[in-house]
């Protein structure tokens, strides 16, 4: 007799959430023992290790920020970003203010988020966007460094039963890229990309 197996049930598995307080105690008495990691919405996650390449590419990309955004703005690198259950350290985060202003707390909000993706591209795009999306933040960028492109997002909404971006382009090596806090300063995408370099 020939005997059908039913699909294997799948068993929701209990998690422990964390607040943002606990995450910080945790961080204090030394728990994480120096790993990366960041709070997503209430779970602790492992980041991905940074490449040689990714450092520079972010380096770069920091320093033209700052170039394009001046006074008035911080150009936050891997910094904590406050979004209710979610302690997010993006690769870049552009926020108003001077030096002095986020002494006491991390910013709640930020004008453009930037994730420079190598091992962690679907979860920049499944995870991070949303989450970007979910606290209001106007533009996300991620640069896609085996794709040779950045991608950008703009329009947080609500989507289905989440949130994500109305608008997405892809900007490719021989294109320009602007954010849309100052349209008329471009960067170039090459050169971000060191795309003339021999990897």
């Amino acid at each position: 007799m020939v005997q059908t197996l039913e699909q294997p049930k799948t068993v929701p598995i209990p998690r422990r959430r964390f607040t943002r307080e606990e995450y910080y105690r945790l961080a204090e008495i030394g728990f994480f023992q120096g790993e990366r990691v960041e709070l997503i919405e209430g779970e602790i996650v492992k980041m991905s290790p940074i490449s040689p390449l990714h450092g520079e590419v972010l380096t770069l990309l920091a320093e033209r920020l700052w170039q394009l955004f001046g006074e008035g703005y911080r150009v936050r690198v891997q910094l904590p970003l406050s979004l209710g259950d979610s302690e997010p350290e993006p690769d870049i985060a552009v926020v108003p203010g001077k030096a002095g202003d986020y002494l006491h707390a991390h910013p709640t909000t930020a004008l453009l988020v930037v994730e420079v993706a190598q091992t962690s591209l679907e979860y920049d795009r499944e995870v991070k966007a949303p989450l970007y999306a979910r606290a209001g933040i106007p533009e996300y960028w991620i640069v896609n460094l085996d794709g040779q492109c950045i991608e950008v997002y703009r329009d947080p909404a609500p989507m289905g039963e989440g949130f994500g971006y109305r608008s997405r382009r892809i900007y490719m090596r021989d294109e320009r890229i602007a954010c849309s806090y100052k349209p008329d300063e471009t960067l170039s995408v090459s050169d971000l990309l060191f795309s003339d370099v021999q990897r």
